[in-house]
């Protein structure tokens, strides 16, 4: 049996618990927050979206994707469903995205709480961890608390009001551990865009490319939220973690049309069913109008103009700025804004199989502070439970 103690209470540190726990391991957990998974209650829009049946290792982004794909595996899935089937919650399943059947984030909280009071896991409160060292193998946290094994799943930096403030990264430097580039993730885009500002408040469903020297990066399709100097929604999280300053975002508000000549094609279709409208009450039948409105005003069209007023040429600049909606990034918002990081402790430098440290004997590191973050769909709480999971059934 070994003394251990988790610093965190986040999912992968509460995961951990509940497994070194079963070990019949003396087990504490420090949160410096006054209650133990405040994030997990935040996820998924309060809803908790834990799982996800499409695990392709392209949904995780890492500097080391070849050593998070022997973490990501069908055993430690299987591993994870199966704990929670065992804990009492049972799935709501939509279009392969998993929740608490309740839609609520409370209910998987609850539940996990429930297993750490059924095994007497110690729980300690309020309580900020501001040193940590090792001394005669034994690691000494405040000069007040002293353990055989620790487990750092302080979280990174993102959303801080949630407790992560990213102190993580300085015990792992203390311990000679490299971190790389953190940069927020799952967040808003930032754009000095001049028609952002008149399309505020716009919800639609787009298919959004992010370019870099005119090389495309990344794009994927969903929900796009447009705000004055910013570009939100699933679809822009989903390509947060690449952004830099001087790249570029395409647009694509007619997502099912892929080609300038098929929208063409199309909306002659369009005016040949609904007649005597003009252009602007042609695509106020397919797009948002306040949508339609910058489209006509950067396309140069005036409201009053019909179909067969255009010529060829305009035809084609009224398309184009349809399908090819150009935005200029600056870079994201904040890392108070941001569900997750990018960048964190190098994988080269963990176990595996076991998310110890390989410069530390005993000491180690589970959950977002690696170096691997998801896209949105419940990617993110997979690893940190796996991670959990690996760190606390090894421990002794």
């Amino acid at each position: 049996m070994s003394k251990v103690v988790i610093v965190g209470a986040g999912v992968s540190g509460v995961i951990c618990a509940i497994y070194a726990k079963k070990n019949g391991n003396d087990v504490t957990i420090l949160e410096r927050n006054n209650d133990i998974l405040k994030k997990l209650l935040v996820t998924g829009n309060g809803r908790c979206n834990y799982f996800n049946e499409n695990q392709d290792i392209n949904n995780y982004h890492s500097n080391n994707i070849d050593i998070l794909s022997k973490i990501i595996t069908k055993e430690n899935i299987n591993e994870l469903l199966k704990f929670y089937d065992q804990i009492g919650i049972i799935p709501k399943i939509k279009n392969g995205y998993y929740y608490p059947y309740s839609n609520q984030a409370v209910s998987v909280k609850d539940a996990l709480e429930s297993e750490l009071k059924y095994l007497n896991v110690n729980i300690v409160c309020n309580y900020l961890v501001s040193s940590i060292k090792k001394e005669d193998n034994k690691f000494i946290i405040n000069n007040d608390i002293t353990c055989d094994k620790l487990v750092i799943s302080t979280g990174s930096k993102a959303y801080p009001k949630t407790g992560s403030d990213g102190m993580g990264y300085k015990f792992l430097k203390d311990f000679n551990h490299h971190i790389t580039q953190i940069k927020p993730a799952l967040v808003q885009i930032k754009s000095d865009n001049k028609y952002l500002k008149d399309l505020s408040g716009v919800r639609c469903d787009a298919k959004v490319s992010l370019y870099e020297n005119d090389s495309l990066l990344k794009e994927d399709i969903g929900e796009l939220q447009l705000l004055d100097g910013y570009v939100s929604g699933i679809c822009t999280f989903n390509i947060s973690y690449l952004i830099k300053e001087n790249q570029y975002i395409l647009i694509n508000f007619i997502p099912f049309i892929k080609t300038k000549n098929k929208l063409i094609e199309y909306i002659y279709n369009r005016n040949k069913i609904v007649k005597s409208r003009t252009i602007k009450e042609l695509l106020c039948g397919i797009l948002n109008k306040k949508i339609v409105n910058v489209i006509l005003k950067l396309s140069n069209i005036k409201n009053s103009e019909k179909l067969d007023d255009l010529s060829k040429e305009r035809i084609d600049i009224l398309s184009n700025n349809i399908i090819n909606f150009k935005i200029n990034v600056t870079g994201t918002n904040s890392f108070d804004k941001c569900q997750v990081c990018s960048g964190g402790l190098d994988l080269n430098e963990i176990n595996y199989n076991n998310m110890m440290s390989k410069l530390v004997d005993n000491l180690y590191i589970t959950g977002e502070i690696l170096d691997c973050d998801g896209q949105c769909g419940g990617y993110n709480l997979t690893f940190a439970f796996i991670t959990g999971y690996l760190s606390g059934s090894d421990i002794r």
